[in-house]
């Protein structure tokens, strides 16, 4: 019987949405920040444990419904194609216009 694989969540803001009300830095203050304006800045590092409780309630109680969460494996170091720390070789994320790509 193999293990279940664990869950975490990606959490974004849509930017257009925002109204910088800064719930979501207030709930989730270990993974959101708030620029000069008031507005989140997002670390971008996936939320597991027990941070994905709060990040599911910053996301119901966002009033524009900025917040979004997106589902995402963890893999375990040390399983087939784990990489170290990211996606890349070496476990580098590569930039690209709008996010991080996958290196070829």
């Amino acid at each position: 019987m193999s293990a279940q694989p664990r869950i975490a969540v990606r959490f974004r803001v849509d930017p257009v949405a925002c109204d910088a009300y800064g719930y979501c830095a207030e709930l989730l203050p270990e993974r959101v920040t708030l620029d000069e304006w008031g507005y989140p800045v997002v670390d971008g590092t996936p939320v597991d444990g027990d941070l994905v409780a709060f990040a599911t309630r910053a996301a119901a109680e966002c009033p524009r419904r900025a917040v979004l969460l997106e589902a995402v494996p963890v893999r375990r170091q040390g399983q087939p194609g784990s990489a170290p720390d990211g996606d890349g070789p070496g476990g580098r994320n590569v930039p690209s216009v709008g996010g991080f790509r996958r290196h070829p």
